[in-house]
């Protein structure tokens, strides 16, 4: 018996492997395609030949616990403690599911907003919990919190927010946050925020994460990622940050899901953050591309939608084709050589709004050549 009945391979891997068998320029998936800081791979190097090759702490090494609390401090005027309210997880995906693991049992409910990053809806499935859906307003893809208000039942449990968002690379507002809080002390609802691209935000907008507002982070897991942000993807490194009360109760999830995390990336990127230009840099870093990339696409029939955060830009094709993005994804990865994302695999009900998703994270070579390429259709 499966407790995931309907669920098969991810469109990610599915367009990954078709760009493959077609040698197609993949814009699909999102990861670059261009290698980390060499700074922080010597830095991983030169804790392996110091001999951290044992198992770390389950919560994380400390150095790396309060380089984060301090970069926290910094960033968003937070004081978290390293020592009860910071774990280090193999990558931002596993601390969501964690974070459901920790909380939602049969029947539990959790309201997710559509289009949601894939892993969302299987972590709730997965322990029982039931899905609440709740579209976001196509085509800024904002928030109806009345919809919201709506929807909450006395088995509501959690709401999980994702900014800057995946797939629509659009922004929670202060007025969302404000909204937000409402309804949690209301009701005494859990939050989920999924921050994995906090330092991706661009045209000097910043990051309104849960953790400047006090009152929120008290129901709260926010989560985070280093290879999302670092270039390194494959490292599967990343963190959460509760409070205590929260926190204490996700360890003991986690020291049985994977008890620590490996221990010279975390050396040494407990040596690399200790040089805030590391992160601090990465807005302006990927809004060059972000532009760039736009730039390119000026001379094609697609119509960008706005992209405020992450690597992703959102194109609508409606004057190109009134195909399925689907089939459009899948006709311009086998006749232009070009892989993106149709945008419905990321809503439960393959709600079809003619949108097809890019990974600008990606050298500048690679962007002219896929723009080129685009230019044909």
């Amino acid at each position: 018996m499966s407790k995931l009945p309907k669920v098969g391979t991810t469109i990610f891997s599915v367009m990954s492997a078709l760009a493959a068998q077609h040698k197609a320029i993949n814009l699909s998936q999102g990861f670059p395609d261009f290698d980390c800081d060499e700074l922080l791979k010597r830095l991983v190097n030169d804790a392996m030949e110091e001999g951290h090759n044992q198992y770390a702490p389950m919560p994380g090494i400390m150095p790396l616990r309060e380089v984060i609390a301090q970069k926290i401090e910094s960033l968003y005027g937070q004081q978290v403690n390293p020592d009860t309210e910071i774990t280090i997880t193999p990558g931002g995906t596993y601390a969501i599911f964690t974070a459901i693991a920790t909380c939602i049992g049969p029947g539990d409910e959790v309201i997710i907003f559509e289009p949601a990053y894939d892993s969302y809806i299987p972590n709730v499935l997965v322990n029982g919990g039931v899905p609440v859906l709740i579209p976001l307003s196509f085509p800024d893809y904002s928030i109806d919190w009345n919809l919201v208000r709506s929807k909450i039942t006395p088995r509501t449990k959690m709401i999980m927010i994702n900014t800057p968002h995946n797939p629509t690379a659009s922004i929670i507002s202060r007025e969302d946050l404000e909204e937000l809080q409402k309804i949690v002390t209301a009701h005494n609802l859990l939050v989920l925020s999924d921050e994995v691209y906090e330092h991706l935000i661009y045209d000097g907008q910043e990051h309104l994460s849960i953790l400047r507002y006090s009152e929120l982070l008290r129901n709260s897991f926010v989560t985070f990622s280093f290879g999302k942000v670092f270039h390194n993807t494959g490292w599967k490194m990343g963190y959460c940050i509760a409070p205590a009360h929260l926190m204490s109760e996700y360890r003991k999830v986690h020291q049985y899901l994977c008890f620590s995390v490996n221990t010279p990336m975390q050396y040494g990127l407990s040596r690399y953050l200790q040089t805030p230009e590391h992160y601090l840099s990465l807005p302006g870093f990927y809004q060059q591309k972000r532009d760039y990339f736009l730039e390119l696409m000026k001379d094609t029939r697609f119509t960008p939608l706005y992209s405020k955060g992450s690597y992703f830009q959102l194109m609508r094709y409606d004057r190109i084709s009134d195909e399925g993005d689907k089939d459009f994804a899948t006709r311009i990865t086998k006749e232009l050589g070009v892989a993106s994302i149709p945008v419905s695999a990321f809503y439960e009900n393959g709600k079809d709004d003619h949108v097809v998703r890019f990974c600008f994270a990606k050298k500048k070579e690679t962007l002219e050549q896929a723009a080129e390429r685009l230019r044909k259709i």
